[in-house]
């Protein structure tokens, strides 16, 4: 064989080989020729084509800027709320009243004495007069009296008194007219709480019950008579010697509340003030009603904690009368706060009253209501001149307050 015929071959085993090279090196990068010659064959300069947003991804683009412009709006409504100091049309016409509503007149004012009723006595029990008398002003001077006649004969309310309404139509009436019934010598200390002569329709209400009756005239009364003396007795206190009370205060479960007192005329003024006060700190009393609404039991009163004050009675065990009688005491928050006698019983136990109390009667036990020296209440009446029965050796009486007279 030839020397040329030898390298000619030679060469053709060595090209053999780098191609197969090549090939294997192409395989191992995953590149295909045709992916090769595609490339090459792709015009130069061309981008692939986006596809079209879908309404998911477009809700997604426009969230985020709509929700920063509704922040900068909120942001900025603030600004001019609270630090530009801006009024809403409401505030506007509280604080312009004249501008937004015209001048008031009398009547306006008398018309305004008509927004509080009572809610927490029975309609059944509600004077016709039982409103609020609005005026922020404490007239200390009493007008002068108009008061309604008596009929002297009898010493008994005139007995042409029509009762309470209790029909919504009657109550409706009512305020309608209730300028014409606010008694001329009401004396408001504040919105809500007044003090007033007894109207006819509370002589009703209490002749027989808390208020003594002769037992020839108890027949006669509007209501059938628990409470009844002899024909040569006189009353220690008179209808004159009262006023009635209406207040205002906050329930055990923290509810704004209308309260009715009966009282001495000489403690009128300090029950306003005093109530005023325990009203403005929020302090919880469950109800304030006349005992009457318990046909004149105090220990039914008792053992509802109800809080009163006038009942012409005798002390618990004795034939004195009460304090009470006088209208000169007062029990608040009684179940809470019991009356007790050290070995009274016949077994030398301690009595105490209200029964179901006793609880209460440990007095180092911390409790709500409870009535101590600490205590706002106790506070309160002491300031006003009022002895507390806590402070007593041989009895105690946490709920009860009295006031001497001269």
């Amino acid at each position: 064989m030839s020397q040329n015929t030898f390298d000619n071959k030679s060469n053709t085993v060595q090209n053999s080989t780098d191609n197969l090279q090549t090939s294997d090196n192409v395989q191992k990068s995953g590149i295909t020729q045709s992916s090769v010659q595609n490339v090459g064959n792709a015009p130069t300069g061309s981008k692939p084509a986006k596809k079209p947003y879908t309404r998911k991804e477009l809700c997604k683009q426009l969230a985020k800027p709509f929700g920063f412009l509704l922040l900068f709006i909120m942001i900025c409504a603030f600004l001019a709320q609270y630090l530009i100091g801006a009024e809403t049309l409401e505030e506007y016409a509280k604080n312009n009243p004249e501008l937004a509503y015209g001048p008031r007149t009398e009547a306006d004012d008398t018309n305004d004495t008509a927004n509080v009723k009572d809610t927490t006595v029975e309609d059944a029990g509600n004077p016709a007069t039982d409103t609020v008398d609005n005026s922020s002003v404490y007239n200390k001077t009493d007008t002068a009296s108009a008061a309604q006649s008596e009929n002297n004969n009898t010493g008994l309310p005139s007995s042409d008194m029509t009762q309470p309404e209790t029909e919504s139509s009657d109550l409706q009436s009512e305020k309608e007219n209730d300028d014409m019934n606010v008694n001329p010598e009401r004396i408001t200390y504040k919105p809500g709480f007044y003090y007033e002569p007894l109207n006819e329709t509370i002589k009703q209400r209490i002749t027989g019950i808390s208020y003594p009756v002769t037992e020839s005239l108890a027949d006669k009364t509007a209501i059938p008579s628990v409470n009844m003396i002899a024909d040569d007795t006189v009353p220690a206190v008179s209808y004159d010697d009262l006023r009635y009370v209406r207040v205002l205060h906050y329930d055990f479960d923290d509810r704004e509340k209308e309260g009715e007192l009966i009282c001495n005329k000489a403690i009128a003024e300090d029950m306003v003030e005093i109530f005023y006060e325990l009203y403005q700190s929020d302090y919880q009393i469950e109800q304030i009603r006349l005992v009457d609404e318990y046909s004149g039991d105090d220990t039914l009163s008792m053992m509802d904690n109800n809080t009163s004050c006038f009942n012409y009675r005798v002390v618990d065990g004795t034939d004195s009368l009460s304090k009470h009688a006088y209208g000169l005491a007062i029990d608040i928050n009684p179940f809470y706060n019991p009356y007790i006698v050290f070995g009274r019983n016949e077994d030398g136990s301690d009595y105490i009253s209200p029964k179901g109390s006793e609880v209460y009667a440990d007095r180092s036990q911390n409790f709500a209501y409870k009535i101590d020296e600490n205590d706002l209440c106790y506070r309160l009446f002491k300031e006003h001149g009022f002895t507390w029965g806590g402070d007593w050796n041989s009895c105690k009486d946490y709920q009860h307050f009295q006031k001497a007279i001269e």
